[in-house]
């Protein structure tokens, strides 16, 4: 072997050595770094944790932020390495997406992908970053109401009473209501719902005589009505304005003053036509090319403006004080130019030359949708039942048993969905966008119903009076029964007698063996029963020495006056559109005849029934579809127990808490009767004797009311 040779050898043998120690040098001192070994997510006592698992043990908390919109937590972890061997781990349980891990020179952040914004802690415990999520929130509350306005945080531990609410008109029509606060450390939350303006009062309450409804029309100001209302430990005020408004807010010492005033609008913002609100602008060119004329344009409104190669042409144009979006529009229907807007940038092409690349780029997305690889995800769904998000992920309805409508269908052709009734999941097969659109919708209806409080109360009150009269009048003459003439002598051998029908005149004069007692009235007309009850009677007898003679008169009264009232009061709890029934009573058995002509028992319902749908409104009120019946048993009949009917549906919008009279059925009844002997009983005074009189006076009245509650808190029907 030559000197050369050995030379060349030893120097290949000292790089292959130091490449070697070099190589292992830097695997042990990645060996020796912290590293990231795992990421899960668990749930605890319905808090969501989740857990960062290291190889060692951290010295202090590593330092953190929050995004809102789209929802993230990012923590950063210094001298920390990727050890897992990927950088995204998919959980979807929960809160929780997904975990993205990024590596920059001696920093990793970990990135925690969330349904729903949330904030968070952070502990150490061992070998282990644990993170803890806040609650989320509902989004069914978020999505129905704009953003709260934190004005000031609440300070109080203990609730305290408002002082005073008033309203006052400021300067320029402005409406400005003002409240006494009992101290500057009172929360108070604003946010527009809908067209109104909702002030809450953190940790407060409010005395009934400032519980209600200000009617501030008067005053010309865009505010119509201030209605102040307790909602559990908040005083909520909503305002409701008209118009267009603006408002604003400020607070000095313990009064709280909100503003509304009348937006003024600036008159060159007026719109010159429909969708165009630009800044106005005049141009006055002739014959300028099209280009030179759109970079004007650019130049005018800050836009970037990206224009086709095949525009040309030139264009003459005068236009004084237009909005430029106006002008713009103006200038391509001239040039038959079309524009799309993406971010500040505006591309202006032809039509034909922007429905063409419109066309092939939705065929290339058609295209990357049908080659696309597909994705399992399984998603956990807590409020929603699985099978119904089911079908309607795949276009069927509830009542349907096939395939659904390509129209209504939501998944992509080539996806598919399994749910699993027993754990309520679904498992989507799709392409990842789809998936993703899915997911987004199903996190916005996979939230809690609110609840629904309903309370009814039925009153029925009546007032009756009565008064009957009354007399029994009747005479018996029993000398022919003790051996003399009965009867009064008319002439000659003549005689005439009286009594109270043919059987007591034959028994007077002999005709029949003995006296009927019972047949000498015969005048009887003694007072009626009244509610029930028998009148009380007071006898009179007037005859002679002899006892052969007997006049008998008995009179017959009575007054009657009762007044009752019945309440009842169904209360349910449901949730917001759903249907709930509660009824109570009885069935009531009769007989029906069958075809055979045989009979048959059936039972009909006499019940107390309330069946209401509620439906909770943006502004917080609750529209009622209320049918509610108050059925009793009747009076006998020869065919069964009649039932006593008593029935009102309506629909009707309450406020939350507040109490209408959804329905009322008044009837009175007076009656006057007289029953008397023709002619005598007419006689002043004397006919008295001769009639009956009895008069009758019922009044009845129904009411019933409804009060519905929105729950926010478990609420006991008691």
């Amino acid at each position: 072997m030559s000197i050369c040779q050995e030379t060349q050898n030893m120097r290949m043998t000292r790089s292959l050595g130091l490449g070697l120690c070099l190589a292992l040098g830097l695997s042990m001192q990645a060996w020796a770094e912290n590293a990231i070994r795992a990421i899960n997510s668990v749930q605890q006592a319905g808090t969501e944790l989740i857990r960062i698992e290291l190889s060692e043990s951290l010295s202090e908390l590593p330092r953190g932020f929050t995004v809102q919109s789209p929802p993230r937590i990012a923590i950063d972890l210094p001298g920390i390495v990727n050890g897992m061997g990927r950088s995204a781990v998919d959980i979807n349980q929960g809160n929780l997406r997904s975990a993205v891990v990024a590596q920059a020179g001696e920093r990793t952040r970990v990135v925690l992908n969330l349904r729903q914004a949330s904030g968070y802690k952070a502990r150490l415990e061992d070998k282990a970053l644990v993170i803890i999520l806040d609650a989320a929130q509902s989004a069914a509350t978020t999505a129905s109401s704009g953003d709260a306005v934190h004005f000031a945080a609440s300070l109080n531990n203990a609730p305290q009473a408002l002082r005073d609410i008033d309203f006052r008109r400021g300067q320029d029509g402005a409406g400005r209501v003002v409240v006494n606060l009992p101290s500057n450390q009172v929360g108070v939350d604003i946010q527009q719902v809908g067209q109104n303006l909702v002030v809450e009062f953190l940790r407060s309450s409010v005395p009934d005589s400032l519980k209600r409804r200000l009617d501030v029309t008067d005053f010309g100001s865009p505010v119509q009505t201030v209605t102040t209302t307790q909602n559990g430990d908040k005083v909520r005020m909503v305002i409701e304005p008209k118009g267009s408004w603006e408002h604003s807010a400020y607070q000095s010492d313990n009064q709280f003053v909100l503003e509304v005033r009348p937006q003024k609008v600036d008159p060159n913002k007026l719109v010159a036509g429909p969708g165009f609100a630009g800044d106005k602008l005049s141009l006055n060119f002739q014959n300028i090319e099209v280009r030179a004329l759109l970079q004007v344009i650019a130049d005018f409104t800050n836009f970037n403006v990206v224009t086709s190669d095949s525009v040309t042409g030139s264009v003459t144009l005068r236009l004084k004080d237009v909005p430029w979006d106006q002008a713009l529009d103006i200038i391509m229907q001239a040039k038959g130019l079309g524009l799309r807007k993406s971010g500040n940038v505006l591309w202006i092409a032809p039509k034909d030359e922007l429905s063409a690349k419109e066309k092939v780029d939705l065929e290339a997305k058609a295209q990357i949708a049908q080659l696309e690889p597909l994705r399992t995800q399984s998603i956990q769904l807590n409020y929603t039942k699985a099978e119904e998000v089911a079908k309607g992920l795949t276009g069927q309805s509830s009542g349907q048993s096939g395939g659904g409508s390509n129209a209504t269908r939501i998944l992509s052709s080539r996806g598919s969905v399994i749910f699993e009734s027993r754990t309520n999941q679904l498992f989507l097969t799709d392409i990842p966008s789809k998936l993703e659109e899915i997911m987004s919708m199903i996190a916005k209806i996979d939230v809690p119903v609110r609840q629904v409080l309903i309370e009814a109360r039925i009153v029925e009150a009546d007032d009756k009076f009565g008064r009957a009269l009354g007399v029994k009048l009747g005479a018996s003459d029993v000398r022919g029964l003790n051996g003399g003439v009965p009867g009064y002598n008319v002439g000659g051998s003549n005689y005439v007698t009286i009594g109270g029908n043919y059987t007591a005149v034959g028994s007077q004069t002999l005709q029949a063996p003995k006296s009927d007692y019972a047949n000498t009235q015969f005048i009887n007309l003694p007072a009626s029963s009244v509610q029930g009850t028998l009148p009380a009677t007071f006898a009179l007898s007037l005859f002679n020495a002899t006892a052969n003679r007997f006049l008998n008169l008995e009179l017959s009264a009575l007054e009657a006056d009762g007044k009752g009232k019945i309440v009842s009061s169904p209360r349910v709890i449901t949730a917001d559109q759903v249907k709930a029934l509660i009824e109570q009573g009885e069935e009531i058995p009769y007989q029906t005849a069958t075809s055979s002509g045989a009979t048959a028992v059936t039972f009909k319902k006499a019940n107390l029934k309330l069946e209401v749908t509620p439906q909770i409104t943006p502004e917080g009120n609750v529209i009622l579809e209320v049918d509610v019946n108050k059925d009793s048993r009747g009076d006998l009949t020869p065919q069964g127990y009649a039932i006593n009917n008593k029935h009102v549906k309506t629909q009707v919008l309450v406020e939350n808490g507040g109490t209408v009279v959804i329905g009322g059925i008044f009837t009175i009844e007076e009656r006057d009767d007289v029953r008397k002997v023709p002619l005598l009983g007419d006689v002043p005074i004397v006919g008295n004797l001769f009639r009956n009189n009895a008069r009758l006076s019922n009044k009845t009245e129904l009411l019933i009311f409804i009060t519905p509650k929105v729950v926010s808190d478990r609420v006991t029907v008691r």
